[in-house]
């Protein structure tokens, strides 16, 4: 009687082990859509870095603070200076820089940042607010950029 008890267990414990085996082939990613394109897992990681490091200054709309901080909504610098605004972002930038109109003469200091987080948060910023620039920034171009 007591063998076929432990028969019986080790029949349910080989069941219970071979249907929670997990299947490779499945790809399974909790929490995460497998159907976004590279550019739009980017954008996501590019949002987690800009809230962590970027919304002080720049702000959750991207509108910066008036004659501070520039803004990154619809901002022309940021279009028309795509590796300049690499550049700042990667390795800090400071003195005068024109955006939408507006001058403006601060300090962003390096955020110490690996380039794959670099172009995350640039491929974030250029598809919000108003920003649509329609270019992946890769991190091979990210690396390529140089002080």
């Amino acid at each position: 009687m007591k063998s076929a008890k432990i028969f019986v267990i080790s029949i349910l414990l080989s069941s219970l082990t071979l249907s929670c085996k997990n299947d490779s082939s499945k790809n399974v990613s909790y929490g995460k859509s497998n159907d976004k394109s590279s550019l739009e897992q980017s954008i996501d990681r590019g949002k987690l870095v800009y809230d962590d490091l970027c919304i002080t200054c720049h702000m959750a709309n991207g509108e910066g603070v008036p004659n501070v901080f520039p803004p990154l909504a619809n901002s022309d610098y940021l279009k028309n200076n795509q590796i300049q605004s690499i550049k700042g972002i990667k390795y800090g930038q400071k003195g005068e820089i024109v955006v939408n109109g507006k001058t403006y003469n601060g300090v962003m200091a390096a955020m110490g940042l690996e380039d794959d987080e670099v172009a995350d948060v640039m491929n974030y910023i250029n598809n919000s607010w108003g920003n649509n620039f329609g270019k992946e920034v890769t991190v091979e171009e990210v690396t390529k950029v140089t002080k």
